[in-house]
């Protein structure tokens, strides 16, 4: 089948992208599902920071690719053996594929699956097979999703399905930002009812932590960012307290609000700035947890004998530790309900003509999250 999607030929051109064009809009070509693959008609697509980090040529990626990797949509085909959607489910789109069966699987760690990893690596779908192609020329799938387009093939492994009665618009940010966010909450940190909570960089994913630590009873929640509008979202949200990261005196602060510091600090901003930052306003005993993606050569320079001495743990949270299985339903009945309102993440809903645009503006640390949508 024929369908539009974005191209990305090169990796590092320079910003703005509005002018450079990293992602080029084509009609391509979409092979029908193979086994176990299943065909989906996307609903929306959300603009993440991960992406942005491929368009900067800070992570490698095989080109040219079909790029995204959050997204919701409806099955319209499966292939032979499929068993765990069918045609007509809405679905969320996960960028692990986790095979179910690897010890990291059966320990209840499938966000650490490595099943799909050089899959990733060649930019083809967990079988080895590339399903796109542009005037006779193969595509390359991104993190098996390649989601910025009207429809997609994917591994059934790479799916969840959801309600009818879940908004498609906030489906589409729940397989990255959403998961990764209020999972590093929920999962990582465990319970946090009466502590005092910290998180820094409120993208999508730091605001979705911070949802994720008002539903969990935080008595104290500290937004940091740059942004004024970020930190007004942030107090809307349930923050009781925000500062500037860039306030030479952030961390003082933060200690002198919380008496003594914040029990959880999340680093949410993938730079080590925002990690030294969120370090240093932990408490005594206190926990620190990283899910932003920096650069690989990017090292922490952490204070070792404090780090005895004061009892911190620091800690690593990969798609928020998450058991997609067991989270995605709890994360749709807390929507549902109410209690987990998702959809203020969404600032702006864009059109193919406004993609490369919208990456500017997720570069400049504009708006929260920004969801592809095609029209119909």
């Amino acid at each position: 089948m024929k369908m539009t999607a974005a191209v990305m030929f090169e990796q590092g051109l320079p910003r703005p992208y509005a002018q450079s064009l990293p992602l080029q809009i084509e009609t391509v070509d979409l092979e029908g599902p193979g086994e176990g693959e299943v065909l989906v008609e996307i609903a929306g697509a959300g603009l993440c920071h991960s992406d942005l980090s491929a368009i900067e040529g800070n992570r490698a990626r095989a080109v040219p690719t079909v790029v995204g990797h959050e997204a919701s949509g409806v099955v319209r085909a499966v292939g032979p053996a499929v068993s765990r959607v069918a045609v007509d489910d809405p679905v969320v789109m996960l960028f692990v594929a986790s095979c179910g069966a690897c010890d990291l699987c059966v320990s209840g760690r499938p966000n650490l699956c490595q099943a799909s990893w050089s899959a990733r690596a060649q930019g083809t779908l967990p079988s080895g097979a590339r399903r796109l192609s542009l005037n006779g020329r193969p595509l390359h799938h991104y993190s098996g999703i390649s989601c910025f387009a009207e429809y997609a093939v994917v591994s059934e492994r790479s799916l969840m399905r959801v309600p009818k009665a879940l908004p498609l618009l906030d489906a589409a940010i729940m397989g990255c930002a959403v998961i990764t966010g209020v999972g590093a909450v929920f999962n990582t940190a465990g319970d946090v009812r009466g502590k005092s909570v910290g998180v820094i960089g409120l993208g999508g994913v730091g605001l979705s932590a911070l949802l994720g630590a008002v539903q969990g009873g935080a008595k104290q929640i500290v937004a940091i960012d740059l942004s004024a509008d970020k930190l007004k979202l942030a107090k809307q949200l349930g923050a009781t307290h925000v500062f500037f990261g860039d306030d030479p005196d952030c961390a003082a602060k933060v200690r002198e609000a919380t008496g003594g510091g914040v029990d959880v600090g999340f680093e949410m901003a993938g730079s080590v700035a925002a990690m030294t930052l969120v370090y240093a306003m932990g408490r005594r005993g206190s926990t620190t947890i990283c899910a932003g993606l920096p650069g690989h050569s990017a090292t922490f320079p952490m204070p070792s004998a404090a780090l005895v001495a004061d009892e911190r743990v620091i800690k690593g949270s990969y798609m928020g530790s998450a058991v997609p299985s067991r989270d995605i339903p709890k994360l749709v009945d807390l929507v549902l309900d109410g209690s987990l309102p998702i959809g203020k993440l969404r600032t702006d809903v864009i059109g193919f003509a406004g993609l490369n645009a919208g990456f500017d503006k997720l570069a400049a640390g504009e708006g929260v999250r920004q969801v592809l949508t095609f029209g119909r």
